[in-house]
């Protein structure tokens, strides 16, 4: 009965994880990240993947991210600043943070 307990839990688990997968992807490509991101290898910016890889325990990395989508930045990457995303609402932004920081 409690390995049938543990199963169960840990596909809850996996279908969460893959819906929120499927959010911060959706997201990406709504709010026009795209352009710039990808989840594995640099465009204009770095790749998802080497954000999470940066970022990995830094338990300031959520605000400070969520900021520097909403206000853009320049200089941690390279000199090509990251544009405002004013029109982002805080609610995806807090989404494809998560999403971001809890790639490998």
């Amino acid at each position: 009965m409690k390995i049938a307990a543990v199963i169960l839990v840990a596909g809850v688990l996996a279908t969460g994880a893959a819906r929120a997968a499927d959010a911060g992807e959706e997201l990406m490509k709504k709010d026009g990240c795209t352009a710039c991101h990808s989840i594995d290898k640099k465009i204009v910016g770095p790749s998802y993947k080497e954000v999470a890889a940066k970022y990995r325990g830094d338990a300031k990395a959520p605000a400070m991210l969520a900021e520097k989508i909403k206000k853009g930045g320049s200089g941690v990457w390279g000199p090509v600043p990251m544009p405002p995303n004013a029109n982002v609402p805080d609610a995806d932004i807090k989404t494809l943070v998560a999403y971001i920081l809890a790639l490998k």
